[in-house]
């Protein structure tokens, strides 16, 4: 009696493991934030995930009506079981941080194409412009380039037009115009306070020489100066305001204003967009799920020269003894 009493008790047992196994589910899903880069370190009903270089994950659900995905950095979202299905994505939405500021998604996502058009005229048309991240905000602008272009095209009542370069056209028009303008501001910005500078008396921050050297430099350099400034970071800044400082010819700077901002644009933009299409084709690899490694790249390469010319630029100048 006492045996059967035992083998009853361990057929029971077994029975609500087997139960347990099968309540349990197993879902692969991808697991993204609002800036469309994956998630990391969060939770689901308190079990610790963490998502491959992809965002997917494999997560288990246990007999439930509905499961939290939480994280420290994250507003706790619920999902019930039913939607859950293999493959879905699932969007956390992300606290924001201060350095959020140099995501360009940050802008893409939250201010579409009119925050962008006024982040590329505050780089140049205002003074406080030379932390924000043109380079990279123009290149996942070209990613993005058909959703920003119909945002505009809408509005003129051309949202029906779905055509890949007038697209491309439309934006790369807009975004120029923006850049031009706000290299204008600068520009306008330097002849009304430049007067007043040679007026002002040398102290430690400031020698009435740079201003003839700058002078002189935008004489003989002034044109390339302005092209090739606009594709370095805190340079395109302050390039303009310094050329209406020193006085830099009016019809001069307008030209290389024009060429410098359409260049700058067009390149940037046909880069982000031809390059995520040819990835795409070549290694089934979509470089909007690679974004934070494309930015940080892309600040780095263009932020090169300038630390290569404070660093190795003033040996180069010295004579030799």
């Amino acid at each position: 009696m006492k045996k059967r009493s035992i083998q009853i008790v361990l057929m029971v047992v077994m029975l609500l493991g087997i139960s347990q196994l099968h309540a349990q589910k197993q879902v692969n899903v991808r697991v993204f934030n609002q800036y469309e880069a994956p998630a990391d370190k969060f939770t689901v009903d308190g079990v610790e995930y963490a998502t491959t270089k992809d965002g997917t994950i494999t997560i288990n659900i246990n007999a439930t009506d509905s499961v939290t995905f939480a994280g420290n950095e994250y507003d706790a979202k619920k999902y019930a079981v039913a939607d859950l299905k293999e493959g879905i994505t699932v969007e956390l939405h992300k606290q924001f941080t201060w350095k959020d500021l140099l995501n360009p998604m940050f802008y893409i996502k939250y201010g579409g194409l009119w925050l962008l058009l006024f982040i590329i005229f505050a780089e140049t048309g205002l003074l406080f412009g030379f932390f924000l991240p043109g380079d990279s905000l123009l290149f996942v602008a070209g990613i993005y380039s058909g959703n920003l272009a119909r945002e505009f095209l809408k509005i003129v009542g051309l949202g029906g037009v779905q055509n890949e370069w007038f697209e491309l056209l439309v934006l790369c028009t807009l975004i120029s115009l923006a850049g031009i303008l706000g290299n204008w501001i600068g520009y306008w910005t330097g002849r009304k306070i430049g007067p007043a500078m040679y007026n002002w008396n040398d102290n430690l921050l400031f020698k009435k020489r740079y201003l003839h050297e700058a002078h002189d430099f935008y004489e003989k350099h002034g044109g390339g100066a302005i092209v090739f400034a606009r594709f370095l970071p805190f340079i395109r800044t302050f390039a303009p305001i310094i050329a209406g400082i020193v006085d830099m010819d009016r019809k001069k700077f307008v030209f290389f204003n024009v060429v410098g901002c359409v260049a700058w644009v067009v390149s940037m933009i046909f880069a982000g967009h031809f390059l995520q299409i040819w990835v795409k084709k070549q290694f089934g690899i979509e470089l909007k799920d690679k974004l934070e490694l494309i930015v940080i790249i892309i600040i780095a390469v263009t932020t090169a020269p300038v630390f290569w010319k404070l660093i190795f630029g003033k040996k180069a100048e010295k004579p030799n003894v």
